[in-house]
């Protein structure tokens, strides 16, 4: 685990840069263009370019060697923001689209290949001590990265948060690059062959046959996104009604205790989901996402601040827990599917993040967020019940077919074998 430790730090300093940077060039491109619009589309290619990154990133992934993809994603971030501070004032506006293009690919890119690589780097039965160690770096990076950006931007100016963030990428490659580690399975004369044929086609095998119950933890993460970003637009207009002179106050604490709660669930996943115990499955990730989604609902209920907060916590850690189990239950695929399921997981989240982003907007002009917040969430929580259903059905089928065999088996007058091959 000190390699991965080590490309953890990696990886949270881009991810410090990442959220600088999505910060800062937003507010450059309205600075620039002085129009809204611009600003608006600017964000809108991003998000696409995220979107449809994915489907290309999964096969990338499942074909190249992942540790040169995730240094080339790093090396074309920083050349893209140092081209951007050497271009003419007059040629930026096209040059800021294009980066737009540039970084929501490479990061859609570099995520996708760092998830499929985790079990290769640590091992499988490390795997979920790995993740959390992850969601803790970037959790961390994420709040830093939102926190310093005004003081960045407002105290040094554009132009030292650019080369900030180009610096940031390029310690990020750097490390990788001095790092031993394997980002690929070696190869099996009899392992499964990565399945053709375009992102849709392979989605809708795995829907109908391969992993139907992997399709829908993917539907349920998409959903999410939705509630991600009704509680994400709400924040500002929630924290400002409950104190119009500091409008910053609750925003501030409930990122802040966002990210406690976020540390707190990877702290007990590494204690409690150690090697040789069964990681968390499909029921885990149901429960923790419904737990997840109805405390951001609390949050937004009107509590006085200490019970609002201790919703924040809660939502937090679930929010934590629910990311880890998820993306250890999808690192249980093998290596040559990885790549795909990751990327179709990156397409569907920011795919459901995009579209909240944009409904929620237009929703909390005619109501509160309390209501606009509870249906996006209220979604999530409903199709987990859905997930929970069909895994409990499932579970009372399989426990009758044991329970049939097992009377055949004592009426016939053998013994059943456990696991070890001795008698039971």
């Amino acid at each position: 685990m000190g390699h991965f430790r080590l490309l953890v730090v990696g990886n949270g300093i881009s991810a410090y840069g990442s959220y600088l940077n999505m910060v800062a060039l937003n507010v450059f491109v309205y600075h620039v263009s002085g129009s809204a619009l611009v600003a608006g589309l600017f964000m809108a290619v991003r998000l696409v370019t995220n979107v449809l990154a994915g489907f290309v990133a999964g096969r990338l992934v499942s074909r190249h060697d992942r540790k040169r993809l995730m240094v080339g994603a790093d090396l074309t971030q920083a050349g893209a923001l140092l081209l951007l501070l050497l271009s003419p004032g007059a040629g930026r506006v096209p040059l800021l689209f294009a980066l737009a293009v540039v970084t929501g690919a490479c990061s859609t890119l570099s995520q996708v290949a760092l998830r499929s690589s985790v079990p290769e780097i640590v091992g499988p039965g490390l795997r979920t001590r790995a993740n959390g160690l992850l969601v803790t770096g970037r959790s961390l990076a994420m709040i830093a990265g939102f926190a310093s950006s005004g003081v960045v931007v407002a105290g040094l100016g554009y132009g030292y948060a650019f080369a900030l963030d180009a610096a940031t990428f390029l310690v990020s490659a750097t490390v990788l690059l001095l790092l031993p580690i394997r980002t690929r399975a070696v190869a099996e004369p009899d392992a499964p062959a990565t399945e053709e044929g375009s992102a849709a086609e392979w989605g809708v095998r795995l829907l109908l046959r391969t992993a139907p119950l992997l399709a829908v933890m993917i539907a349920v993460r998409a959903v999410d996104g939705l509630g991600s970003s009704s509680h994400n637009v709400a924040l500002p207009l929630y924290s400002d009604s409950l104190d119009p002179g500091h409008p910053a106050t609750f925003v501030s604490q409930f990122w802040a205790t966002w990210a406690l709660g976020n540390i707190v669930a990877q702290q007990l996943c590494g204690r409690f989901m150690t090697k040789g115990r069964r990681s968390p499955g499909e029921r885990a990730f149901a429960v923790g996402s419904c737990v997840m989604s109805a405390g951001f609902i609390l949050v937004f209920c009107g509590l006085p601040t200490v019970p609002a907060i201790a919703a924040a916590l809660v939502a937090g850690a679930a929010d934590g827990f629910t990311e880890i189990v998820y993306v250890t239950r999808l690192q249980a695929a093998p290596d040559a599917q990885r790549g795909r399921l990751f990327g179709l997981s990156a397409s569907a989240e920011n795919t459901g993040f995009g579209l909240g982003m944009i409904v929620s907007a237009a929703l909390l002009d005619h109501f509160a967020p309390l209501p606009v917040v509870s249906v996006f969430h209220g979604c999530a929580i409903a199709l987990c019940l859905v997930l929970l259903a069909v895994l409990f059905r499932r579970g009372s089928a399989l426990a009758r077919r044991e329970g049939d065999g097992g009377a055949r088996e004592a009426a016939a007058g053998r013994d059943l074998p456990t696991a070890e091959g001795h008698s039971a």
